[in-house]
């Protein structure tokens, strides 16, 4: 049989294809600050500063009297950044040197603290602000997870379509260079 220019030659069976629905995605990266009163404003300061959107407060829901918190006290600051992620990563993981400890790790996240923002390159001092540090949150997803989030007809996700912290070390080393601990 003779092929014409419109016919597709089909792949071998030996050649692997990759499953698209495996493939490993970003999806957010969340930075917070905890604290109460000036503290918090300082916090909420700082995050306004890097990420350049307006954060959210965060209101306690306990009574806990040894640490002065009562329910609806403001205590925290958390801003999610969806766009822009692997640029703002980069800049955060060098604060660290680019090295994490394994038991960072969770499934479909890690979570890593800045001990002083001025660590972060291009950041310089601020003096309303003071030395203050931060918490990164990084989570990742699988094509699919919206079946899980959406409001009709809404679906389980299955337990493989989970990211495991294998997967995320091999991620983060193939795209940032990071050593694990």
């Amino acid at each position: 049989m003779k092929k014409t220019e419109n016919q597709k030659v089909q792949p071998a069976h030996s050649e692997k294809k990759t499953n698209i629905m495996r493939k490993v995605v970003m999806e957010k990266v969340v930075l917070s600050v905890g604290g109460s009163g000036e503290n918090l404003e300082k916090g909420f300061k700082l995050i306004k500063l890097l990420s350049g959107r307006n954060p959210a407060k965060m209101m306690s829901t306990k009574r806990i009297p040894s640490l002065g918190v009562r329910p609806k006290l403001e205590v925290g600051a958390v801003v999610t950044i969806r766009k822009n992620l692997e640029e703002f990563l980069r800049k955060m993981l060098t604060a660290t040197d680019n090295k994490l400890k394994k038991s960072q790790i969770s499934e479909n996240s890690f979570s890593f603290g800045v001990k002083e923002y001025i660590e972060i390159p291009g950041i310089e001092y601020q003096r309303d602000i003071g030395i203050r540090g931060l918490d990164v949150t990084v989570t990742f997803k699988r094509a699919g997870k919206r079946i899980k989030l959406k409001k009709t007809k809404m679906g389980r996700v299955p337990k493989r379509q989970h990211v495991s912290k294998e997967e995320i070390i091999k991620f983060m080393g193939e795209n940032f260079k990071t050593k694990f601990v």
